[in-house]
């Protein structure tokens, strides 16, 4: 057995945000509604986090950023379209590096930072929750063989 669990946690319901046009007005209002800014780039705080410069990924309730997104943007919900699964223990950055083209060992990928990267030919988007975890957003067609192929990896891992 190694030092990771991988823990299907399953769908939630996820939007994506886009502003446009003035995304700063936007970003204003519903930064208003939330308490707080959105975040930056690569990062998260609450169920919100940065994809890119103009994206963000809503995990849960959105109805207060749907009320103050006005007309400068789009909320779409994902239809289910991901599946949420929890890496955890004291391995599990080595256990994103199999597979990965991204440095998931990089002391500067700490708590609620976000990156979006592929693993084994499937685009996955992370948070770190934790120094012990970390949240992957799978697409669900993808979800049954992304998680074999993190047992299988989890499976070849040094142990600690």
């Amino acid at each position: 057995m190694t030092d990771v669990t991988i823990e299907q946690l399953g769908r939630a319901p996820l939007h994506m945000l886009e502003l446009w046009g003035d995304p700063k007005a936007a970003a204003k209002r519903i930064a208003k509604a939330l308490g707080h800014d959105l975040p930056k780039v690569g990062k998260a705080q609450g169920n919100v986090l940065r994809l890119s410069p103009t994206t963000w990924l809503v995990e849960g309730e959105a109805a207060a950023i749907e009320a103050a997104l006005g007309d400068g943007g789009a909320l779409t919900p994902t239809g289910g379209g991901y599946e949420r699964v929890r890496l955890s223990g004291p391995a599990w950055r080595s256990l994103l590096m199999e597979g990965s083209l991204f440095d998931a060992e990089s002391a500067q990928f700490a708590i609620d930072c976000v990156a979006t990267t592929p693993i084994d030919h499937v685009a996955v988007t992370l948070r770190v929750e934790s120094e012990n975890a970390c949240l992957a957003y799978v697409p669900a067609s993808h979800a049954a063989d992304l998680q074999h192929f993190w047992r299988l990896s989890a499976g070849g891992l040094p142990q600690s």
